[in-house]
C-alpha cells in the first residue's frame, strides 16, 4: 500500500474513533440538557461534541505524525509541519463549518419532531459524520495533504 493511501486511512481511522468516542459522550449530554429548550440542547450537545471530537482526534493525529517533521539530526522540520498544518486546519475548518450547520439543524430539527434528546443527537451526528468525511476528504485531496513526492 502507498504512503499516501496509508496516511488517508491514518486520517479516517482518527476521524472514526473520534467521532465514535463524540456519538456516545454527546448523546449523553443530549439526555443531560433534556430540560433546556431545544435550541439550548443542541448547541450544548453541538459544544459537547467537539470538546470530546477535537481532544480525542487530536491525541490521535498527533500520535500518528510525530515522527514525520523530524529530521534525521534530530530537530524539527518547521517548513514541512507549517505546511501540513495550514492544510489540515483549512481541511477541518471547511468540514467543520458544514458539519456544525448541519449537525444543529437536524438536531433542532428532530427535537421539535419529539424525539428523545439522545435518538436526536445520535441521528444527527451519523448522519453530519456522512456528510463531514466526503468533505473532509474531498478537501484534503485538493489540498494535497499526502501528495507523495
Amino acid at each position: 500500500m502507498n504512503s499516501e493511501r496509508l496516511q488517508y486511512l491514518k486520517l479516517n481511522k482518527n476521524i472514526l474513533i473520534a467521532f465514535a468516542a463524540s456519538i456516545v459522550i454527546s448523546a449523553i449530554a443530549a439526555d443531560f440538557f433534556a430540560n433546556q429548550e431545544d435550541y439550548l440542547n443542541s448547541t450544548f450537545t453541538l459544544i459537547v461534541d467537539y470538546a470530546v471530537f477535537f481532544s480525542v482526534f487530536g491525541g490521535l493525529f498527533y500520535f500518528d505524525n510525530r515522527k514525520k517533521y523530524i529530521l534525521e539530526n534530530g530537530e524539527t522540520d518547521k517548513s514541512l509541519l507549517k505546511s501540513d498544518l495550514i492544510k489540515i486546519i483549512s481541511s477541518l475548518g471547511i468540514g467543520e463549518v458544514v458539519y456544525t450547520i448541519v449537525r444543529w439543524s437536524l438536531q433542532y430539527y428532530i427535537l421539535l419532531l419529539n424525539y428523545e434528546p439522545y435518538m436526536a443527537s445520535i441521528i444527527s451526528q451519523l448522519i453530519s459524520t456522512v456528510i463531514y468525511m466526503i468533505t473532509l476528504n474531498l478537501t484534503v485531496k485538493l489540498t494535497k495533504l499526502f501528495k507523495d513526492n
